[in-house]
Formats: structure tokens, sequence, C-alpha cells
């Protein structure tokens, strides 16, 4: 139980500062590309990622808050790796890109006054489900050496 806790934050956290945020940087600063792919301008994210602006309620920079909830979901993906027997790969993909998507978009979403399902905007979606969906994969990919099969 120890090994699914400490492994799942950390490898969660990680995942954050790696796969979320480098997919964000990535999709930020090379969108041009994706235009060439027909993929709409509203489909580019409004910020690089990495972003030390201070958010309620402690004050801390984004990108750790990102991270902490990351290491908080890492658990949730150990323990499922560790005991559902899955696809550890797919099932991180889906916990992040469905699970954290549906989350964010609802209880976050009601929380912080924001609207339920980004107002019914696909784009807005689609990119969640792509940038936590990059989180859950790597968050998933990190945990492979710790062994987190069996007992």
């Amino acid at each position: 139980m120890k090994k699914v806790l400490l492994v799942g934050f950390i490898c969660g956290a990680l995942a954050v500062v790696v796969f979320h945020q480098g997919t964000l940087f990535l999709l930020y600063h090379q969108f041009p590309l994706l235009k060439l792919l027909g993929v709409p301008d509203a489909f580019r994210p409004g910020g690089a990622g990495f972003n030390i602006r201070s958010v309620p309620p402690l004050g801390v920079p984004q990108v750790l808050s990102l991270a902490f909830w990351g290491g908080v979901w890492g658990v949730v993906l150990a323990g499922l790796v560790r005991w559902a027997r899955m696809p550890d790969l797919l099932t991180g993909f889906v916990l992040g890109g469905v699970v954290c998507s549906v989350v964010g978009f609802t209880l976050v979403a009601e929380l912080r006054g924001a609207p339920m399902w980004a107002g019914g905007n696909t784009i807005v979606w689609a990119r969640a489900v792509l940038l936590n969906g990059a989180w859950g994969w790597g968050a998933a990919f990190l945990m492979r050496p710790f062994s987190m099969r069996g007992g």
C-alpha cells in the first residue's frame, strides 16, 4: 500500500511536469505545424504551460497545484494498475483523458463557478482529453520500472 501511495504520487506529479505541461508546451509552440493538418485555430492553447501564476486558495504557482493534483490522481492510477489487472498505458490514458476531464468539466467547474462541460465547447473537450490523456499515459509509463503489478 505504501508503494502505491508513494510511487503513484511521485509519478503522477512528475507526469504533470513532463507529459501534461510538455504536451501543452509543444501544442502551443508547434501549432503552425498542426494548422497544416487542418487543426482549427481555437485548438491552440492560451499559454505555453509551466504557468507560475498564483492560484487560490493557497496562492501557490499553478504548475505546482497541477502537480499536486496529478500526484493525487497518480495514487488512483497506481491502485488501478496494481489491482485491476488492466493494460497500464491504456488505463492511464483513459483515467486521465476521460475520468479526469469529466471531473474537471463537472465537479471542478462547479467549484470554480465556471460553465459545466466548458459551455459545450467541443474543442476545449478535445484539448482536455489530449492533455489529460498525455498525463495519464505518462504517469503509467513512469510507474513501469517500479513493478506496480502484483499482490
